[in-house]
């Protein structure tokens, strides 16, 4: 004769707090379980596998974006914990456990070690196949980056963009100036620090495809009788050597002297036309290069120029990561 096990409520809210899961699938779990906690773990834990295993080609293109630095301010991480919906990647408990997801992260350099790592007495990614069924959906972490500098800050923008940037050193009013650039990196989306990281051969192949995109552009804009576009001839600073900015401000001249201007006012001049002659032919460096960009919150300056207004620091490496 079979007996039924009575299962508390207690019992059930005790479960539901260790695991996350609903109130009905953690009383199921005990009763499978016979009551046996650790067992009714278990069986949810093979529940989420299950689960996984289903939902194993599905694309985990939602999720958030999180941030943490250590308490010296020596080494961040940032990391997106990856789920199928944004109504499930808005959830309090999801948002919960990617925190302390981001918390273990900080002892480890890899999303490999992370993985491997304790949670509560199984790894990380038991965990994310527990909650996978829980949730039901499949949990991912879909981007992990660790940084390590002298001074390091973040930024996390409404949970869907991490940025952490690294400084050289500490300096008066450091926590806006990390804070602000790495909103820059946020928002910008820069994919280097600056132009000398560019290949040659890269380079020499964006500007042949930026030059045809331009070129192609004109022959509408001239069919249809509008202003054409100005193709330039470079579009990198790696690009513009001495000779190249010699023979550019010897057109400059050339361009006065067109025009009638006196010589003796060529020195006003010349600075500005040579300043935008550069703007005009390092677009790869403006849009691709954290130095390099229009500073977000002043763009009569730089990156470069706003970092240099805090004294001696520089930024030594900056992390991005974001959904999708």
């Amino acid at each position: 004769m079979s007996t039924t096990v009575k299962i508390t409520a207690a019992e059930v809210n005790k479960l539901r707090q260790a695991t996350g899961a609903g109130m009905m699938d953690c009383k199921k779990a005990l009763v499978e379980a016979g009551g046996d906690f650790d067992k009714a773990i278990d069986v949810l834990r093979k529940k989420g596998q299950k689960v996984a295993e289903k939902r194993a080609d599905r694309e985990s293109s939602e999720g958030a974006a999180v941030a943490k630095v250590n308490a010296d301010k020596t080494a961040g991480v940032a990391l997106v914990l990856g789920c199928e919906t944004d109504f499930v990647g808005k959830n309090e408990n999801f948002l919960a456990l990617a925190n302390q997801l981001v918390e273990i992260a900080l002892n480890h350099d890899t999303k490999e070690s992370l993985l491997a790592a304790d949670f509560g007495g199984m790894t990380v990614e038991e965990k994310l196949i527990e909650q996978t069924g829980v949730i039901g959906e499949k949990l991912d972490i879909t981007g992990f980056e660790k940084l390590e500098a002298p001074y390091v800050g973040q930024y996390v923008h409404i949970n869907k963009i991490a940025a952490l940037v690294g400084l050289s050193a500490k300096v008066d009013n450091v926590e806006t100036l990390v804070k602000d650039v790495a909103m820059q990196v946020a928002s910008m989306g820069a994919t280097t620090l600056s132009y000398k990281d560019f290949d040659a051969a890269y380079i020499a192949a964006e500007t042949e495809a930026r030059i045809a995109v331009i070129e192609k552009d004109n022959i509408e804009l001239g069919r249809l009788g509008k202003t054409l576009k100005n193709v330039p001839s470079y579009i990198s600073m790696a690009q513009l050597t001495p000779e190249v900015l010699a023979k550019a401000e010897e057109a400059a001249k050339a361009e006065l002297k067109a025009e009638g201007k006196p010589e003796q006012i060529w020195d006003r001049i010349l600075p500005g036309k040579m300043e935008r002659f550069i703007s005009d032919n390092t677009t790869l460096d403006q849009e691709q290069c954290l130095l390099d960009q229009k500073f977000i919150k002043d763009e009569k300056k730089n990156v470069a120029e706003y970092v240099a207004s805090f004294g001696d620091v520089e930024i030594t490496e900056f992390k991005r990561v974001a959904l999708g």
